[in-house]
């Protein structure tokens, strides 16, 4: 497993991408209402990517993915396919995957949406998800085991009484969409990884309000909790720095310790 270290040029076009990723989350969010369908919010990521950022959404075509952006609502718990036919309705949880693709690097980044007012589950579960990914960010830097982030996740979230997604992680990320290593989110074997400046990855963990299990549509994207529970998940891509990291992806509506560098 050949982790790629980022250059200083690396990292400068990783800052791009990531800025406009996280740009598709701020202007998508006031189209986020009852009534619209997940294939209209699709179109509108597509049209932003494309013709104002002048960029390229990395979703769409990627091993046959047929959409710009991944949309998974309620008990989807990633992968969820844009479509006309699935409506928005008040009180819905909604992620929207983001990867964009400029100058030939990768920005990922996901957040969840309130559809009107969610339920006192929904907001606890998206709450305590987000939480999870702040925890694991604030214990990057270099010297630790990668290990470390997902254990940190997997003792935070089962306090809460919730789970963690286990068949799905973080992952390496550049030039390529998934680059070596995988971040996973529990606690298990990392191969010995140690993190070290220049490394970037993505933390990514999916939470179920219900147990860990989950089963794939026939489609062969769309994953669900098996208890029809309902799931949440954030996203970051960051690169590990001389004392600590840095998010590329970093949203405006976001808050987190000051010693965390992000991109603005």
């Amino acid at each position: 497993m050949e982790i790629k270290i980022k250059t200083p040029k690396d990292i400068n076009n990783m800052r791009a991408a990531g800025r406009l990723a996280a740009e598709v989350l701020e202007i998508i969010e006031s189209y986020i209402k009852p009534g619209i369908s997940t294939g209209k919010l699709d179109r509108l990521c597509h049209h932003h990517i494309t013709y104002y950022q002048q960029a390229i959404p990395a979703c769409l075509g990627y091993q046959g993915f047929p959409k710009s952006v991944c949309i998974s609502v309620n008990e989807v718990v990633c992968h969820g396919i844009p479509n006309d036919d699935k409506i928005l309705k008040d009180g819905d949880i909604v992620n929207i995957d983001v990867t964009v693709i400029k100058n030939g690097f990768h920005g990922d980044t996901s957040k969840v949406f309130f559809v009107g007012k969610p339920s006192i589950l929904g907001q606890y579960l998206c709450h305590i998800t987000q939480e999870s990914l702040y925890l694991a960010i604030r214990l990057v830097k270099p010297g630790i085991r990668l290990g470390t982030l997902g254990k940190a996740i997997q003792k935070f979230v089962e306090a809460k009484k919730f789970s963690v997604v286990r068949e799905y992680c973080g992952h390496g990320i550049g030039r390529g969409f998934h680059e070596p290593p995988q971040v996973l989110h529990y606690d298990t074997d990392d191969n010995g990884v140690i993190l070290e400046p220049g490394m970037a990855f993505t933390i990514e963990p999916m939470v179920n309000a219900g147990g860990s299990h989950i089963y794939n549509m026939s489609d062969g994207w769309t994953v669900k909790t098996k208890d029809h529970s309902l799931s949440a998940q954030y996203e970051h891509t960051l690169v590990v720095t001389d004392n600590g990291c840095e998010i590329m992806t970093w949203r405006k509506d976001e808050s987190i310790s000051s010693n965390i560098k992000h991109t603005k």
